[in-house]
This record gives C-alpha cells, sequence and structure tokens, in this order.
C-alpha cells in the first residue's frame, strides 16, 4: 500500500519533507518506525507520536489508514 505521511513540526525539518508517499508492505507502526528510522536515522533521537485517523497509535497499533501524520510534542495551555 502507499502510505501518505506527513511531517509536522521539527520533524519536517529533520526529514526534508511537510509530506512525501512510501510504499509499505508492513503491518504494524513499529514496522512503519522501522522504515522511516531507516531512511532517517537523525528520527531515532526524536520524540514524537503517530497519529492514523485522528488517533495516537501505539507501536502494536495495525496500519489501516492510508494517510499518517508524525506529530512532534507540544505544549498545552
Amino acid at each position: 500500500m502507499i502510505l501518505s505521511i506527513k511531517y509536522f513540526g521539527l520533524l519536517a525539518e529533520v526529514t526534508g519533507h511537510s509530506e512525501e508517499k512510501i510504499e509499505f508492505s508492513g503491518k504494524s507502526i513499529s514496522d512503519l518506525k522501522t522504515i522511516l528510522f531507516q531512511k532517517y536515522e537523525e528520527l531515532k533521537n526524536k520524540d514524537f507520536q503517530i497519529v492514523q485517523n485522528n488517533e495516537l497509535t501505539t507501536n502494536e497499533t495495525k496500519v489501516t489508514a492510508t494517510e499518517i501524520a508524525l506529530l512532534p510534542p507540544f505544549a498545552g495551555g
């Protein structure tokens, strides 16, 4: 499946993209992270959340959406 990955804030700076499409044949968010860490090694040192279908995910979450967002930490107020 083709995933549309959106990067926000510092993560867009690290990857050099605000959005990109990647081929994904894995099953879980953990599989997706493995691909992203291989492509962008500096992401390993960054704190971020992955969102699909407007919900935060865990490493075990199955990838079911074609749009994924990577969000840096943010402060509430």
